[in-house]
């Protein structure tokens, strides 16, 4: 029986191996590794894809929220409110510039609840970190207004979301920087790790450059001490090249997503939508089930992948004792963590493959 991946690297590298491969030789013949015209030329291109004024290349997804904290002066001291339903990395980068961070519950979506988000402001916060978990957007307006009902500032987790719009307003271009990682797993993804920054604010901008690159103004000016994590050249023009087809990609994850909705049994299946005006892209398809762990291994035993985002909240986790939280403090965080899975909706998976899952999952309720 052929099994039907989480995840096809293999087949996306397939697919693009012959215009791909002639544009990383130029890049290694020519000898710019680091630096050279390949960065700024994603940049632009990212720029003309989401609209946002600058777009700043970064080495991951990780050290675009610890650069983007860092340049808006946010460390030691002060409260930074973010979701304890994340990837690690979201509240990890908080930590690392000595901030506190601050969880607030998410809605029934598992985006952040603006409401939850107003009630863990303090005289102490300084910024809101939304995450536009799965590919589908945060509800921006009542972020936007808690944060400016408290003068906070806004850093986007956009890590997920690279595509997804509100009214044709796109992720990361909302607050006052936007984070987004290019994982190999990510719709718009690298050969390894890398991210970049979106902003509208030059002085901004000005300054992730400096901190990107060791704090130089030039190659012998240091103006504050920074930091080596610079998108180099090669996993650029990567970049550039599938940001050229991203819109077919997010065409066929949504249209993978749109066939588990037609498909899957809503008495047992709780399946993930677009929010009014909202353009969602699917970077994970996650439903919400009773008895998880065991569908997860029957789907297995199918040779069905699936995955996890996450099951277990961040305020759980070891790293975060010092925090003081314990079960039950983020009760819908926690108990989504219990029932969610990730089905298979890579863009190289055939109908054939969406209604296998599609069935087995339903028969495995039945």
């Amino acid at each position: 029986m052929k099994a039907v991946p989480y995840v096809d690297m293999a087949a996306q590298f397939a697919a693009e191996r012959d215009t791909l491969m002639p544009l990383v030789e130029s890049v290694l013949a020519g000898g710019m590794w680091v630096g050279g015209d390949a960065v700024p030329a994603f940049e632009d291109a990212a720029v003309a894809y989401t609209g946002a004024k600058h777009c700043v290349g970064v080495s991951s997804g990780t050290d675009a929220l610890i650069l983007s904290l860092l340049a808006l002066d946010i460390g030691p001291g002060d409260e930074v409110i973010t979701p304890p339903n994340s990837f690690v990395a979201s509240t990890a980068a908080i930590a690392h510039v000595g901030a506190t961070p601050v969880f607030a519950d998410v809605a029934a979506d598992q985006n952040f609840d603006p409401a939850a988000v107003a009630a863990a402001v303090t005289p102490r916060t300084r910024a809101i970190m939304p995450v536009h978990l799965t590919g589908r957007l945060c509800d921006m307006a009542g972020i936007l207004a808690v944060a400016r009902d408290h003068g906070l500032k806004v850093i986007e987790d956009a890590a997920q979301a690279i595509g997804a719009h509100i009214d044709g307003r796109q992720a990361g271009t909302f607050g006052d920087a936007g984070c987004f990682s290019a994982h190999p797993l990510k719709n718009l993804n690298a050969a390894g790790d890398a991210g970049f920054v979106l902003t509208d604010d030059d002085a901004l901008a000005d300054r992730l450059r400096r901190l990107r690159n060791n704090g130089l103004v030039d190659r012998d000016t240091v103006v504050e001490w920074g930091f080596v994590s610079r998108l180099d050249s090669l996993q650029a023009v990567i970049l550039s090249h599938r940001l050229g087809y991203l819109d077919t990609v997010i065409a066929a994850r949504r249209a993978n997503a749109d066939r588990y909705r037609a498909g899957l049994d809503p008495a047992h299946v709780f399946v993930p939508e677009d929010a009014p005006n909202s353009f969602a892209t699917y970077h994970t398809f996650v439903i919400q089930v009773d008895r998880r762990d065991a569908l997860k291994e029957y789907l297995a035993g199918m040779g069905i992948g699936t995955a996890i985002h996450y099951p277990v909240p961040i305020h759980l986790q070891p790293a975060a004792r010092s925090l003081g939280h314990g079960p039950g403090d983020f009760p819908v965080a926690e108990r989504q963590a219990g029932r969610i899975l990730s089905l298979p909706i890579n863009q190289h998976l055939s109908a054939d493959d969406i209604d296998r899952v599609i069935a087995a999952v339903n028969g495995f309720f039945q």
